[in-house]
């Protein structure tokens, strides 16, 4: 059985376009947030917010993770996700079958992302707490740091910071899976894809795009969320991959 290679991620960072890069690839089987589905909408589901929606049959955690199992005894498999939908379950065998690596990025820019998308969205949904409790349990196994890439440097230098996530994690680098043609983007989601992946869909490629956002500072939830989740990313971001040649990219050390 192949180890899984998972991503580790919070919404809004870069996330799936790091995945579609992986499916560039051609050598993996990529599965997208195999996990959330199950923790909005599974008979086991485990969402803070209400939901009045009735439950799909058959979808609940253990179904998907023998399903995960499965495709990697057959074939490499790669996941994003966000380690908030399974650190419930994750005990010693479900992170032995892993390899672990991770994507962060900073609040004052993930925040306004997601708010501009889903409004009321919940500090329980953000995932930066279980992202850096998943890294800190990882560290503690492992005795050392598992890959993490910062959003801003991967955005700054691609190819720098892809073939340096290559080298940590034993693959070969695909410089041709950096670029793709603009298009639809069906296999990326299991929810409303109505305006989540539109920045995707007319993308070609790992570079940074133009956004127009509120600032952190815009509303009480965001200033709110922002001083819970910022400790558990500066934690993190002091463990991220750096290729020799890379520049450090501006921080926002807003605190307000």
């Amino acid at each position: 059985m192949h180890k899984i290679l998972s991503l580790w991620a919070i919404p809004r960072s870069t996330s799936t376009a790091f995945e579609w890069m992986m499916r560039q690839r051609g050598d993996f089987l990529c599965r997208h947030e195999p996990f959330g589905e199950v923790w909005y909408f599974g008979e086991d589901r485990r969402t803070h917010r209400e939901n009045t929606v009735i439950p799909i049959p058959g979808l609940n955690y253990r179904n998907v993770w023998e399903s995960l199992k499965a495709d990697a005894v057959e074939q490499p498999v790669f996941i994003k996700e966000f380690p908030h939908y399974v650190l419930h379950m994750a005990d010693d065998d479900f992170l032995d079958r892993f390899t672990h690596t991770f994507l962060i990025r900073d609040p004052a820019k993930m925040l306004p992302s997601m708010w501009d998308k889903w409004p009321d969205f919940l500090l329980a949904e953000t995932g930066y707490e279980e992202q850096h409790e998943l890294f800190d349990r990882i560290c503690q196994r492992n005795g050392a740091s598992p890959p993490a890439i910062d959003s801003d440097d991967l955005l700054a230098d691609p190819a720098g910071i892809v073939r340096h996530y290559c080298e940590a994690v034993g693959l070969r680098f695909i410089e041709e899976a950096l670029v793709w043609d603009a298009g639809e983007r069906g296999e990326v989601g299991w929810y409303d894809k109505g305006s989540w992946h539109e920045n995707l869909k007319s993308s070609t490629g790992l570079k940074p795009q133009k956004r127009t956002y509120v600032s952190i500072d815009h509303n009480d939830h965001l200033k709110t969320c922002y001083a819970a989740c910022r400790p558990h990313y500066d934690a993190l971001y002091e463990h991220r991959l750096q290729p020799p040649t890379h520049e450090p990219v501006e921080r926002n050390t807003n605190t307000s």
